[in-house]
């Protein structure tokens, strides 16, 4: 609402004389304090009243119930006077306050001021200013001072910290050269050492080899007659073989097969007793004389021998079903091998199982049977432990299930049904060991049957159906599994690997010919806790491994003993240094690969391998071979076949420093001379195997000497030596 106070005269006159103000007020106080619903007609309703009453008795409160009169608080007389701006005073209660507040302030600055003047004495300007310049300047010195201070403070922090590193440099100088010199002299002591040794061994193998051809010389001179020569020319020495014990005897005769047993019961009277010995007959071998024995002479001998044989074996016999039946008789029998036995019928095994009740080992591979044998085993064999069911194809899923019919054979460990396609026995629980050889069509389900069996061996060999998915039913299914077989399944790739890290208790991993197996999957395997009993482990042929699978298995294989790596093309001598860290290993393979002297050199810092295998690596050469046979005394087997660049100086190494070396092969190694073997049979005494096939310069001299100096040879391959008659 505007103000009135500019407002004409006569409108201010005409609010005064009706009372309008009044009117309003009480309007107001009565809708502010009653809230009627209808306020229009609350508002005629009170304007009626006030015209009865008349407007000289209008009070402020008129319009309001009399019952909430003594609750409302008065208002000022003037208030809606002022509020319609109808007073004649200019200035308000606020405008008051603050004139009078400002008057006051006003009139104690003055006289304050006065009195500032008055009782404080006049201070010279000049003197506060050269007061105030003074502190300034104490100020200033005493800020340089510290700069100062602090600037001295890092300089000398920084010498002395200088001066320390400068003392410790000089003292690591120090040490490193009395290091040093004491490194390059025990470094001459050892070179003098090692070549006074070195010297030592060729001065005693020369002389060993001097005599060594003294003595063969000797021996070529002087012939000693031989055994059968001095028999003729000596008297005859009668002994009697029957007088010695009989378990001395039982050795002897324990070499013969069974057809030198029957000769020489036929000697004489005394020999044939000697025969007669019980534990002689307990197990009885018809298989070295399936040829020639015949079924007339199986029975007359099943039925003398039938309470003491425990062991039969015709493997391959061709023998007619009534023969076969015969072995009913022998009621102690424990083990039967019947296997290639194309005559066997499922009636001959009746009358077997029917009379044999305690086998406990029984060969059926390669044979005729059917369902109806299936039935037999669970129904009689009730302690068999250990079955072979190869290659017996006649027999189907069915005939399997018969194994946990009755009492079962629920003592099986070891079930081969290798080159079978029929699916395996469920509740068989007590298998422990499988082997599938030749058996192209066992896919991965083979693993979902055998879920309830607690597997500790595994062996496939030549299956392509197999994938990673069998893995994982061995991770969940088989945690005591130890060894893995799976040499030559093209299907595995790096995530079996990555399956079977948690598999503690592995102990054998063979994946050879597994050519999708690379980096990625080994060092996945090796992250698990099984790399850390891995005691075997064959990688030949997986072409995809490098360097870095290597690092990862030196870290991880600290009881690592066999390891091949046969034909991994991508190893370089790099790897070969970190095999060194793998202080367990035994046996190493790096045939194939692309090591060099280098490598050779390296490998030599092992000092425990008692096995290495180097064939066709093309790169080595003699000295790569000395630089390793030196520090290698443990050697025992070394093949260094089709190593082109070998020659004399490599057996004359070997001869000196590996006189412990039991297996040789230096098959198509061209330059290999005479001189060579006889080195190695003057030194070598305990070779057993040697290998000199495609040796084109040997000739018939090397005979003579292996015969005189190694006298433990039982191999000697020779192949493709044109030289040698």
């Amino acid at each position: 609402m505007s103000s009135l106070r500019t407002a004409s005269p006569r409108l201010r006159n005409y609010f005064k004389e009706n009372y309008i103000p009044q009117i309003c007020e009480a309007l107001l106080c009565g809708l502010l304090v009653t809230c009627p619903e209808d306020p229009l007609r609350y508002l005629e309703r009170m304007i009626m009243a006030i015209i009865e009453n008349g407007l000289e008795s209008l009070h402020w409160d008129m319009c309001i119930d009399p019952l909430v009169k003594q609750n409302v608080r008065i208002l000022s007389e003037t208030c809606l006077e002022q509020l319609f701006g109808l007073d004649d005073q200019l200035t308000t209660p606020e405008l008051m306050i603050k004139a009078c507040t400002f008057y006051t302030g006003h009139l104690v600055k003055t006289y304050f001021g006065t009195w500032k003047e008055i009782s404080m004495p006049h201070i010279n300007v000049e003197d506060t200013l050269a007061e105030k310049m003074e502190k300034a300047i104490i100020y200033c010195d005493s800020k340089l001072k510290k700069f100062s201070f602090h600037q001295w403070y890092s300089y000398t922090k920084n010498q002395k910290a200088k001066f320390q590193g400068a003392i410790l440099r000089i003292q690591k100088i120090f040490q490193d050269h009395r290091q040093r010199n004491f490194i390059a002299k025990w470094r001459d002591i050892v070179r003098i050492r090692n070549k006074i040794r070195e010297e030592e061994l060729i001065a005693k193998h020369e002389s060993e080899l001097k005599n060594w051809k003294r003595r063969l010389k000797m021996k070529s001179i002087c012939l000693e007659p031989s055994f059968s020569e001095a028999v003729f020319k000596s008297k005859s020495m009668e002994f009697d073989i029957s007088q010695l014990p009989e378990n001395a005897v039982l050795q002897i005769f324990s070499y013969l097969g069974l057809r030198d047993v029957i000769i020489c019961g036929q000697v004489n009277h005394s020999w044939m007793v000697m025969i007669q010995i019980t534990k002689l007959w307990n197990a009885i071998n018809f298989s070295t004389v399936k040829n020639t024995v015949t079924d007339k002479y199986v029975v007359s001998t099943l039925q003398k021998w039938r309470l003491n044989v425990l062991c039969l074996n015709f493997r391959g016999c061709l023998l007619r079903p009534k023969t076969l039946k015969y072995v009913s008789h022998c009621r102690n029998l424990q083990e039967l091998n019947v296997s290639d036995c194309s005559t066997l019928t499922d009636e001959a095994m009746r009358h077997i199982s029917e009379g044999c009740h305690g086998v406990l080992y029984l060969n059926l591979s390669n044979t005729s049977i059917t369902n109806k044998t299936m039935r037999l085993l669970p129904k009689h064999f009730h302690n068999l432990q250990n079955l072979s069911l190869a290659y017996c194809r006649k027999f189907t899923d069915k005939g399997l299930q018969y194994l946990n019919l009755g009492n079962g054979c629920h003592k099986l460990i070891y079930l081969d049904l290798s080159g079978c396609t029929q699916a395996l026995v469920e509740k068989c629980q007590s298998i422990t060991s499988v082997v599938f050889i030749g058996s192209p069509h066992i896919s991965d389900c083979t693993f979902k049957a055998l879920s309830t069996c607690d597997l500790r061996k595994i062996r496939f060999e030549g299956n392509k159906r197999i994938t990673d998915a069998c893995f994982k039913f061995i991770d969940k299914n088989y945690p005591n599994i130890n060894h893995i077989y799976m040499v030559d399944c093209k299907g595995l790739t790096d995530g079996s690997l990555k399956s079977l890290s948690p598999l503690k208790q592995l102990t054998v991993l063979n994946l050879a010919n597994c050519v999708r197996i690379g980096d990625v999957g080994l060092r996945q395997f090796l992250d698990g806790p099984s790399s850390i009993r891995i005691r075997e482990l064959n990688l030949s042929n997986c072409m995809q491994l490098g360097d870095a699978s290597i690092v990862k298995l030196s870290e991880r294989c600290r009881n690592l003993n066999y390891l091949s790596l046969r034909n991994c093309e991508q190893l370089t001598d790099q790897g070969i240094e970190y095999i060194v860290n793998i202080f367990s290993l035994v046996s190493l393979d790096l045939s194939g690969t692309v090591i060099s002297n280098e490598g050779l050199i390296m490998l030599s810092r092992h000092k425990k391998l008692k096995e290495l295998s180097l064939s066709e690596c093309y790169k080595i050469t003699d000295l790569g071979i000395q630089a390793f046979c030196k520090n290698s005394v443990l050697l025992e087997h070394l093949d260094v076949s089709y190593c082109l660049q070998l020659s004399d100086d490599i057996i004359r190494t070997i001869a000196i420093y590996c006189v412990c070396l039991t297996s040789l092969s230096i098959a198509g190694c061209p330059q290999i001379t005479d001189l060579a073997i006889e080195m190695l049979s003057a030194k070598c005494r305990y070779l057993h195997i040697l290998d000199i096939s495609g040796c084109i310069r040997l000739t018939d001299q090397i005979l003579e000497d292996l015969k005189v100096g190694c006298k433990q040879l039982r191999i000697l391959k020779m192949q493709y030596c044109r030289h040698i008659s």
